[in-house]
């Protein structure tokens, strides 16, 4: 198998003026398929409204609880069928790998190699989630590549098949292949449904700096935790449709590491919360911190206010 990666946007433009004597093969196949069958998907974002670390398993990976819920921050994938076998990623950020690094690369070569497809298919993500974030956006691009791919090669897999390939990608792939809100227990993909939580707005910032999940949990010592988040009362809360329990319940035992490496997100939860946000917390490993606000009066004012020292400020909506 094969595989070509561009950067930029519509690859059958970027080479109508190019001479055919200069034209590589996979180019000119661009070219010739470029009005083949498309599938769209979306691949939102997620949040996690509790994060707990319960101990570090004899397998390397941490045993974990946490309550995850999607916003409406989503890439945008295009599927295009291509007749040879190979595998094209191209994208307009220019700041994301295009190889077997990237994780809708890999979820297409896993479900290939899988099922024994010898088509080949073309995937243009329209990256919108911040990367290294804390966020799941290649995971969730990972998800919605597998979702994509089953409905244009027809392969019929069923959801908890597609979720037990994505648990081989990744813990929070299962979970981004549903969407929805869960618990999520075992390294992250064992997975049980909960009740959306009630409707609000979720302002999102992101910090200019990079956090390695890895050595977030591999300074994460799980025994000496001494509060953790109760998912139960989490679940209660979410059962209960009470936003206000919902925030009170926010927890992430991973904020105690990351913010003792990178204060600056120590400061943005001070801002979040200082600018009115009605509950707030770091997802994931971070930096991105989130804030739940129940009034729209109040989006603006926290919105400008982050932006006066953070680039990237996002209101959105739960995906509910």
């Amino acid at each position: 198998m094969s595989f070509v990666h561009r950067r930029g946007g519509n690859h059958f433009l970027q080479y109508r003026n190019v001479p055919d004597d200069r034209m590589d093969e996979d180019s000119t196949e661009l070219l010739r398929w470029g009005s083949a069958m498309k599938i769209y998907e979306k691949a939102p974002a997620k949040i996690n409204l509790m994060l707990d670390v319960l101990h570090k398993r004899p397998d390397g990976y941490h045993e974990v609880e946490m309550i995850m819920t999607m916003v409406d921050l989503a890439d945008r994938l295009e599927m295009s069928a291509l007749p040879r076998d190979t595998i094209i990623i191209s994208s307009q950020a220019g700041y994301i790998p295009l190889d077997e690094k990237n994780l809708a690369f890999q979820a297409a070569k896993l479900i290939k190699e899988r099922y024994n497809v010898r088509s080949g298919v073309y995937i243009h993500l329209d990256k919108k989630i911040p990367v290294a974030a804390g966020l799941a956006g290649g995971s969730s691009d990972a998800a919605a590549t597998l979702r994509g791919l089953n409905r244009l090669w027809e392969l019929g897999i069923p959801e908890e098949e597609l979720k037990e390939l994505g648990s081989e990608l990744g813990s929070d792939v299962p979970f981004c292949v549903t969407g929805g809100t869960a618990l999520a227990t075992g390294r992250g993909e064992v997975l049980s449904p909960l009740p959306n939580p009630p409707q609000c707005w979720v302002v999102l910032a992101k910090p200019p700096i990079n956090v390695s999940t890895a050595e977030v949990y591999g300074r994460l010592h799980a025994e000496q935790i001494a509060n953790h988040p109760s998912a139960s009362r989490m679940q209660e809360a979410l059962e209960n449709r009470s936003f206000n329990e919902v925030c009170q319940q926010l927890g992430n035992v991973l904020e105690q590491v990351t913010l003792t490496l990178h204060p600056e997100v120590a400061h943005l939860k001070e801002a979040m919360l200082r600018l009115g946000a009605d509950g707030v917390l770091m997802s994931g490993s971070g930096p991105t911190v989130f804030g739940l606000v129940s009034k729209e009066s109040k989006v603006s004012r926290i919105y400008n206010g982050l932006r006066g020292f953070c680039k990237e400020v996002y209101a959105v909506r739960l995906l509910t």
